[in-house]
């Protein structure tokens, strides 16, 4: 199955491209040019050097969050219109699953760690048996010394939010590792597309574990 993959819930964005097991292409951009500005022009850019076209592909993966709320609207929009323009099936892929999945060999837990401002992270733990990787907890969002204080044994540690998790059970990749990966999005994706799990492109959402602060404002306005 040919999958495009969309992955936006950090800085580092980016696209993938699989064709079954085979990783085609990968492209990922740690700039301060605004996903809007660059994610179209990177699916042209993969798809004209993988010497595809849109209607070559069978379907598509996105990175739902939680993470960066304007980033994540982009690329499930993104996904959204190409849903409906190429009548493909789509695979809600959750951010922290695919960051975990950066590191199939990990004997230890895995946790993977994003910056969720305000003095927050969001964070999950997962652990690998027989069957992948199991995750143990709900995704969360809550501040890097609580999250410390739930490791219990020794952790890998990723993303970019790992560096302020004070911990002596923690163990970091190094930082070009930390990153959200497309091609995990990717992989992951074509897996759920395989199963059947999809969604419509009318239904999908981005995955927020809180208000953004413009909802908040909203909302104290409401109550004032």
């Amino acid at each position: 199955m040919r999958v495009l993959a969309l992955e936006t819930s950090t800085r580092a964005g980016g696209v993938a491209l699989v064709d079954g097991e085979r990783l085609v292409a990968e492209y990922v951009l740690d700039i301060s040019v605004t996903h809007s500005e660059r994610l179209l022009a990177a699916v042209d850019r993969v798809l004209a050097d993988a010497r595809w076209t849109p209607r070559d592909l069978e379907g598509l993966a996105v990175s739902i969050g939680p993470g960066s709320f304007t980033g994540l609207r982009i690329g499930v929009s993104t996904v959204k219109g190409l849903g409906w323009a190429l009548g493909l099936p789509i695979a809600a892929v959750p951010t922290l699953d695919a960051m975990a999945a950066t590191v199939p060999w990990a004997a230890l837990p895995v946790c993977p760690v994003l910056d969720a401002r305000r003095g927050e992270v969001y964070a999950s733990l997962y652990r690998r048996d027989g069957a992948g990787l199991r995750r143990e907890w709900e995704y969360l969002a809550l501040p890097p010394a609580e999250l410390a204080g739930r490791l219990g044994e020794p952790t890998l540690l990723v993303g970019d939010g790992a560096a302020g998790v004070d911990s002596p059970h923690a163990r970091r990749l190094p930082a070009p590792r930390r990153v959200p990966s497309p091609a995990c999005v990717a992989v992951l994706g074509r897996e759920r597309l395989r199963l059947g799990d999809t969604v419509g492109a009318a239904e999908l959402v981005p995955l927020y574990l809180r208000p953004s602060q413009a909802e908040l404002r909203r909302r104290a306005a409401t109550i004032r």
